[in-house]
């Protein structure tokens, strides 16, 4: 289990560690931790139901919203999905992006397909964000969503899709598992 901690809360033995690593970690408080043990946020996790409200716009799971930061940004994803970055994370893409081979036809057009569906949203007081009609169209979402934890990014699917999509995966999930190296 792990509690949120606060400058107020710590006192003066632990605010160096507050100073170093800000209001996204966390004290350990499990078996065989030791308390006052800092651990980092390591990634999103977790499956989670929404709902696209009229104006198109559509409210992030609480547990993400400090995690992704006041802007972040959403492209289309693989498998008909939207992939969702915090800034940080984005950079990082960006990156990788950037160091393909522009003389490679499918480095360019993955670029120019990825990049130019992406746009940089900021929520608005109530955690929801507009999404872009572009990207709404490009996963078939229209009402009913699921919010995806997958690591480093969100995934944000239509329900339909991502019930028979996960329902495929489990009938598998075990031959999978076992060709991944090192899990």
């Amino acid at each position: 289990m792990f509690l949120p901690i606060s400058p107020k809360k710590i006192g003066p033995k632990w605010s160096n560690m507050w100073k170093e690593f800000g209001q996204g970690c966390r004290i350990g408080v499990s078996s065989g931790v030791k308390w006052g043990t800092v651990a980092p946020i390591t990634g999103f996790s977790g499956e989670y139901q929404y709902s696209i409200d009229a104006k198109g716009r559509l409210a992030l799971p609480v547990k993400f919203r400090d995690a992704l930061g006041p802007r972040f940004f959403i492209a289309r994803g693989l498998d008909t999905c939207l992939f969702v970055y915090p800034s940080e994370e984005w950079a990082r893409v960006l990156e990788k992006i950037n160091s393909m081979p522009l003389n490679q036809k499918d480095a360019r057009a993955y670029a120019r397909y990825f990049l130019s569906g992406a746009s940089e949203v900021e929520p608005d007081r109530q955690g929801r964000i507009n999404l872009p009609s572009n990207l709404r169209e490009y996963a078939g979402l229209t009402k009913d969503v699921y919010v995806l934890g997958v690591g480093t990014r969100l995934e944000i699917w239509d329900k339909a899709l991502w019930e028979t999509t996960k329902a495929e995966i489990a009938k598998s999930f075990t031959s999978i598992a076992e060709g991944m190296s090192g899990i």
